[in-house]
Parts: structure tokens; sequence; C-alpha cells
């Protein structure tokens, strides 16, 4: 199929909308398909669907968007504007988000270490999978100070699968999870990211933030002063890392 087009199950997953609500947007001309030869088969010019991320960035949920992404079956390379494919272009990024950040006064005390523990966090997704992504390399990567957050997500192997390297008595995700940001682990690769995560959660807990991370089907949640960490199973499973940065 010609690359500039993409199908309706590929936008479903971009939009992070039902194929239904796809339908009734084509239908009543909200956004419209083109070859359309049935119902079920419809196509969208590339170009058009991130002309109408752009245009309608202001009321588009990125957490939705990235974590529709990251649990779908299809792989899909993320909206451009989000999507991060080597560490490089993540890097590049990251210092436009950090001087983004330096000019909110609100957070002025506090925007250095924000962009510390989302390098910390998105580093670590590269390093994990460096040669070993399951399919779609790289990562989203999006944020938006309005409303003072920053997503993160990879389809890469998760946390469980780098710790059973160097810990394989981990028997599932949320005991992966609870090890990675409790429990200190030697410097050498990969025990890294458990470490890397250890100082974010130091850093959330210290200062006026919150964190949600997301791995297999462990999910945790901390903020300001919570040192003692609660990991949840989530009715939601995919394999590789969903997070949530709010300030």
């Amino acid at each position: 199929m010609d690359s500039r087009l993409l199908t309706i199950k590929q936008v479903s997953v971009l939009l992070g909308i039902s194929i239904q609500t796809l339908r009734r947007w084509d239908d009543s001309g909200k956004l419209s398909s083109i070859c359309r030869k049935t119902r079920a088969h419809r196509y969208y010019f590339k170009n058009d669907i991130e002309n109408y991320i752009r245009n309608n960035i202001n009321s588009i949920n990125l957490f939705k968007l990235a974590q529709s992404w990251v649990i779908n079956n299809l792989a899909v390379e993320p909206f451009s504007d989000f999507y991060c494919s080597n560490i490089s272009i993540f890097q590049t990024r990251l210092t436009r988000l950090e001087n983004e950040l330096g000019q909110e006064k609100r957070i002025s005390k506090i925007f250095p270490l924000i962009s510390a523990i989302t390098g910390e966090i998105g580093n670590n997704s590269f390093d994990h999978n460096i040669g070993n992504w399951p399919d779609v390399l790289g990562i989203f990567f999006g944020w938006d100070l309005n409303k003072g957050i920053i997503v993160l997500a990879d389809r890469g192997q998760g946390i469980l699968s780098t710790l059973k390297k160097v810990k394989p008595e981990l028997k599932n995700h949320r005991e992966a999870l609870q090890t990675a940001f409790t429990e200190v682990i030697s410097g050498r690769a990969p025990e890294y990211r458990g470490n890397g995560l250890k100082f974010v959660k130091e850093v959330v807990t210290k200062n006026k933030m919150s964190l949600f991370f997301q791995t297999g089907d462990a999910q945790l949640e901390i903020k300001e002063n919570d040192f003692d960490i609660d990991i949840q199973k989530s009715n939601i499973k995919f394999r590789g890392c969903l997070i949530l940065i709010k300030f």
C-alpha cells in the first residue's frame, strides 16, 4: 500500500479513538477518508491525519494517545511530532523541553529535576531495548505545559524481561516494578535501568509532582511524600512501558 495512506485501524491507533468513531466522523465530514470501497475499507492520507492532530492538539489527550499506541496489537509508528525513533532525536527534543520548562515561572525551582527524570526514563527505554525492539523502534514522547504533563511510552520488552536477567526469581511484573523502584542493584548493564527508576522515585517524592508508571500488567502512582509505593495490578496489559509525569 502507498506509504502516504493509512488504514482506518492505523488511524484509530494514532488518534486513540475507536474505529466506530472514525466511521461516524467520516460520514459527518469531520475527518474524511479516501478510497472508500466499503464501510470496512477506508483509507486516509497520512498528511491529513498529522494536520488534524496539529490543528486539534489542545483538545487531544496525550496520555490516551500514548496508551492507545502502546497497548494495540497493530505496530504503527506514533504521530511524527511525538515519535523519537532513536536516542539522538530524543535528546534533541529533551533539550527543547528543558528550554520550555525553564520559561515556566511556577516551576522555576524544579524544572531541571523534571527534565532529569524525563531524560532518565527515556534513556532507559533506549538503553534497555537497543538491538532488541520487538516491533516499533523508539518511544512516544510528548508534553503539554499548559496542563503540566509529560507522557512517555515504548513498545519494548518491559522491566520484567530486563530484571529477570539479573534476578531470575522474579515471578511477575508487579515484583519487577517493586524491585526497579525500591532495590539497589549493581551498576552493570542491564541493571542500571532499575537504579535509574529509584532516582526518579526520589525526585518525585521530594517535590511537587506525581508519576504514573505501568509495565506489563503492573502499575504504580507516586507523588510528593509517597515514600512507600503501592504496586497495583492493571486490567490492561501490554509489553512495554507507559509513563505520565505531572507537575
